[in-house]
């Protein structure tokens, strides 16, 4: 099922739990995981490289909603939920934050903001644009951008993460580099399954070299399901749960922005 799961946490937690109890699979488009340089990262972290989390600086940035006349049916609450941009795609920054960490938003404040009250002769009631301060599990703090009104940035998800001996930084439009920081040196890495990670290696479908992107990515994605389909236990594969689970930071979000970006406890 596309994300949203649904467009209410409620509803995506009965969805979750309707899959469950019948023994299916159900999975959710969060593909941006399946980017082996994002695996790499993740594989970096867990195996504790870059230290402790201390601070992320993250943003998804897009255009295709920068003019009056651009429109949508996302744009309507009473068609694509309450929200727009943090629902279309603050989910999978968020959703990429705890798979590469490893840790789970529990706490966040956020400001929205609407440019235009009307879109195409239409009444607009979602946002265009979301700042977000988030707290992980672990104490970390960082900051998340998530615009649809960025000139100029077509799909620009950056996920940068700065733990206590190495930094990591992973750009969706450069998708085959992935950025170690250190104090003594930085380095940029590029694709190559002879030196990734056994998880990173496994998603790359070509050798170095011969570059990958989106399409592959999905592709990994819809590989992974059939593959949990036949009994299988693909690693990192995001299911209702994680569909779930990112309809209730979308709540919070909301919560947060509609009382002045006061502190919320993400509990579920």
């Amino acid at each position: 099922c596309e994300k949203p799961l649904a467009t209410t946490a409620d509803d995506a937690r009965e969805l979750a739990e309707a899959a469950a109890a019948a023994g299916l699979i159900g999975a959710v488009p969060f593909i941006y995981r399946y980017h082996p340089m994002v695996r790499e990262a993740r594989a970096r972290i867990a195996r504790g490289e870059a230290g402790d989390l201390l601070t992320l600086d993250c943003s998804y940035l897009q255009d295709w909603m920068l003019l009056p006349g651009d429109d949508d049916w996302r744009v309507r609450s009473e068609a694509g939920g309450a929200s727009r941009a943090f629902a279309d795609i603050g989910s999978h920054l968020c959703d990429l934050i705890e798979f590469v960490t490893g840790e789970r938003i529990r706490a966040l404040s956020a400001r929205s903001r609407r440019v235009y009250a009307e879109r195409g002769g239409h009444a607009v009631d979602t946002e265009d644009l979301v700042a977000v301060l988030v707290e992980t599990g672990s104490g970390a703090l960082g900051t998340l951008l998530i615009s649809q009104m960025a000139p100029g940035r077509k799909n620009a998800l950056t996920l940068e993460l700065h733990g206590s001996r190495q930094s990591l930084r992973f750009e969706q439009e450069r998708p085959e580099e992935l950025w170690v920081g250190m104090r003594e040196e930085s380095r940029l890495l590029l694709r190559d399954p002879a030196t990734a990670g056994a998880d990173a290696a496994r998603l790359q479908r070509v050798p170095a070299g011969h570059a990958m992107g989106y399409q592959d990515a999905f592709n990994g994605f819809v590989a992974d399901v059939y593959a949990a389909i036949g009994g299988a236990r693909p690693d990192g594969l995001p299911t209702f749960a994680d569909g779930h689970r990112s309809a209730v930071l979308t709540e919070a979000v909301l919560d947060s922005a509609a009382h002045d970006g006061r502190w919320v406890e993400v509990t579920a």
